[in-house]
């Protein structure tokens, strides 16, 4: 049996935990001490900036849908839209799992957790910038 399938109970677990914290904010009392109040509300504006994120992608990928109609094929305006989209759902999930994994970590006195999300944010962001820039410049029409 791999590496992988003997973690994966525990990930699962893990996860399962996660999500309930997210529900069930008041459970994160039950771990450690009182974190200074200065780093949970600074803990909570990086998460409202996390939603402000999903927000414009999400307004983003409805703006590419609703008024690129005459610039686009179809399938590439569909699929510009679908990623943005899906960046906001996932920008989305990811904020409240980072609010409550950092609430947690602070509480425990342990390091803050790292993420790749970030950075593949980032990445699929300049990607559609990229495609925008060329649909500009080159009046891509469907």
């Amino acid at each position: 049996m791999s590496a992988f399938a003997q973690e994966l109970p525990a990930r699962l677990r893990a996860a399962r935990d996660s999500v309930r914290l997210w529900f069930a904010p008041a459970h994160v009392r039950d771990e450690g001490t009182t974190p200074d109040y200065r780093f949970s509300l600074a803990n909570e504006r990086t998460f409202l900036a996390w939603i402000r994120t999903a927000l414009a992608l999400i307004g983003g990928g409805f703006a590419v849908d609703q008024f690129l109609t005459d610039h686009l094929a179809h399938w590439v305006r569909v699929s510009l839209a679908l990623v943005l989209l899906a960046g906001g759902v996932a920008c989305t999930l990811r904020a409240v799992n980072h609010w409550a994994r950092c609430e947690r970590a602070m509480r425990r006195g342990a390091d803050l957790p790292v993420s790749r999300f970030p950075a593949l944010l980032a990445v699929a962001i300049a990607v559609i910038a990229v495609a925008m820039v060329c649909v500009v410049l080159f009046g891509w029409a469907g």
